[in-house]
């Protein structure tokens, strides 16, 4: 890991379309401003772990649902007479 010490005012360059500026400082928090590109997606780490969860259960697929479906959709098979 990369660690950094910026004032007030002082940023960092991400790449050549990413720029992190330190915006204030207060106690223990520190604001940051993010110039990013639209296409960037920028958001925080609790958050994107939160849609990173959601998404791994959405694509869980449970075998009995499945099986079910693919019981509406099969053929019967028919015999020969």
């Amino acid at each position: 890991m990369l660690t950094l010490t910026r004032k007030v005012g002082e940023s960092i360059c991400i790449g050549d379309g990413i720029r992190v500026v330190v915006k204030e400082i207060k106690g223990k928090q520190v604001r940051l401003g993010i110039i990013a590109p639209r296409e960037v997606y920028v958001c925080r780490e609790e958050l994107y772990d939160k849609i990173h969860e959601a998404n791994v259960e959405a694509t869980g697929a449970d075998m009995n649902i499945l099986d079910a479906l693919s019981d509406l959709f099969s053929t019967p098979d028919t015999e020969d007479e």
